[in-house]
């Protein structure tokens, strides 16, 4: 009865997706996806670990980085199957940064999403994109009338100011280089594809 357990535990285990597998866009609707990997409002920032399929705290001279300001705005994580067009042959790179502006989700959701805009960040003299997404779904939408870049700027102007000073403020040498429209951010998802 015990070995039954068992290995009903380990086929559970291995049951769900694999995030460094899934595809960028969804397979029945063909609409763009993001993998959550740290919630919205907390301070303890985690990563997808795609050697061990884990989500994992981010480190930051071997101890776990806390954002040491307001919680996150949104859930921050990745649009799968993406990664830099100058990684290195060989070397997977790190997948396309998204913040997901949506009620907190619990890290491994993966959801359909649309980009509403393209957020260029600049991190210790590093460029950094990041896709600002929001739910496809209407119902898990928590800016209704945000479907695009020039709805988000007339329906909600206090979004902008309110990103720009959280992400300045999240890790010490960010400026903000600039923002784009929906369609940047798509042609930069198309770009990143592997």
């Amino acid at each position: 009865m015990r070995q039954r357990l068992y290995l009903f535990c380990l086929l559970l285990a291995g049951c769900g997706p694999r995030y460094a597998d899934l595809p960028t866009f969804s397979a029945e609707r063909k609409l763009l996806q993001v993998v959550v990997e740290t919630p919205a409002g907390t301070n303890h920032e985690q990563r997808y670990n795609p050697a061990t399929d884990a989500f994992e705290p981010r480190r930051l001279a071997g101890l776990a980085a806390i954002v040491e300001f307001l919680p996150a705005p949104g859930n921050l994580g990745f649009v799968p199957g993406t990664r830099p067009p100058e990684a290195a042959q060989g070397q997977p790179g790190q997948p396309l940064p998204a913040l997901l502006l949506a009620e907190s989700q619990p890290a491994g959701t993966v959801l359909e999403v649309l980009p509403i805009a393209l957020l260029t960040l600049d991190i210790n003299g590093l460029l950094r994109p990041l896709v600002v997404v929001v739910p496809a779904r209407p119902s898990q939408r928590i800016l209704p009338q945000a479907t695009d870049w020039t709805s988000l700027r007339q329906a909600y102007p206090g979004v902008r100011p309110f990103l720009e000073l959280w992400f300045r403020n999240r890790a010490p040498n960010t400026r903000i280089v600039g923002w784009k429209d929906e369609k940047a951010a798509s042609q930069l998802v198309r770009q990143w594809m592997q």
